[in-house]
């Protein structure tokens, strides 16, 4: 595709084009005796098909005429078979797709970045597909970029250790970023330049072993996932707890629409600020639980007490349904001022 519609060819058609004009207008000059102006306007209208100036006077110029006029259709016809071909490459049609693509991420704010769209990136996009929210693929292979494109995703191909291609994801506007690329290196690569361009970004990273969660840990991950581990610890549990394994497997995956879980910040102006779990009776008034309470200090209440006061800046675990947790949202929206 590239061959076909290549810069060398489309420099070969324009110097063919300058090359005629000129020629045409050192011609017409010597045997017209005309000045180079007139000279120079007969070349190109000629040369362009549009017409000819005046009837040729002489079998001098009837020749340049002729020639100029063969020469005008053979590097008009070889440009139209660059755009043919160029069209039924696709080339055109995949410039304009790319063109919406990228105004369609510009556009983007609070979306996620997906640096490695292979088996666990892939994984995290449906994930996020189920959830509703925006994300951007960013990958290097063409089978992955493909199989994006088929996931209905944003994607663009580039390596997520490049400084512009992580740009180009809308990083600047993003909410968060999943590095989880098959290369450990690519990986940590890709949370430095993620951390040093955002400072504030939420990273979560893909480690093969321990060390590596480490390293990545220093380079500014915020959530490291190290698949191997996880697997294997999954694996122990079903064999050594396997009731416990499947109320967890019940809760957290298979769970559905009957029992889901939400984060939601306490703020002031919320106005609920300062009250207990108890005062706002939050387990009467909308049916969910609140599992565990994080503090603004980044300490966790696994177990929070009815008595336990939510202060600004507190992030509440909770439990229930979509409707449930629906109103648990609404208890704690912001309110609007009331009018005096």
């Amino acid at each position: 595709m590239d061959d076909v519609f290549s810069t060398r060819r489309i420099a070969f058609a324009l110097a063919a084009a300058i090359g005629v004009i000129v020629a045409g207008t050192l011609l017409f000059h010597r045997f017209t005796h005309e000045g180079w102006i007139q000279a120079f306007y007969r070349s190109v209208v000629t040369s362009s098909l549009t017409g000819l100036d005046t009837v040729p006077q002489n079998d001098s110029t009837r020749l340049i005429t002729v020639f100029l006029v063969l020469a005008g259709l053979t590097i008009f016809a070889f440009i139209a078979t660059i755009l043919v071909e160029g069209i039924a490459g696709g080339i055109f049609t995949g410039a304009v797709a790319e063109r919406r693509r990228k105004r369609a991420i510009e556009k983007l704010t609070d979306h996620y970045v997906i640096c490695g769209y292979g088996r666990v990136g892939r994984r995290v996009g449906e994930e996020f597909r189920q959830a509703g929210v925006k994300y951007v693929v960013l990958d290097l292979n063409e089978a992955a970029i493909e199989r994006a494109r088929e996931d209905g995703a944003l994607c663009i191909k580039g390596n997520g250790t490049n400084d512009e291609d992580l740009e180009a994801t809308g990083l600047a506007h993003a909410k968060g970023l999943v590095a989880s690329s098959d290369s450990d290196v690519d990986n940590l690569y890709i949370t430095l330049s993620a951390r040093t361009a955002r400072p504030d970004l939420l990273i979560v990273a893909r480690a093969s072993d321990a060390d590596v969660a480490e390293k990545l840990r220093r380079a500014g991950a915020d959530r490291i996932v190290q698949p191997y581990s996880a697997a294997g610890k999954e694996m122990a549990a079903l064999v050594l707890r396997p009731q416990v394994a499947a109320f967890l497997e019940v809760v957290s995956v298979t769970g559905g629409a009957d029992l889901q879980y939400e984060e939601i910040v306490v703020t002031e102006e919320s106005g609920q600020s300062g009250k207990t779990i108890r005062n706002l009776r939050i387990r009467h008034a909308t049916g969910a639980v609140i599992v565990a309470l994080r503090k603004e200090d980044g300490t966790f209440d696994t177990t929070p007490d009815p008595d336990a006061v939510l202060e600004s800046g507190d992030v509440m675990i909770a439990a229930g349904s979509a409707d449930e947790l629906r109103l648990l949202e609404e208890l704690f929206a912001p309110r609007e001022p009331v009018a005096r």
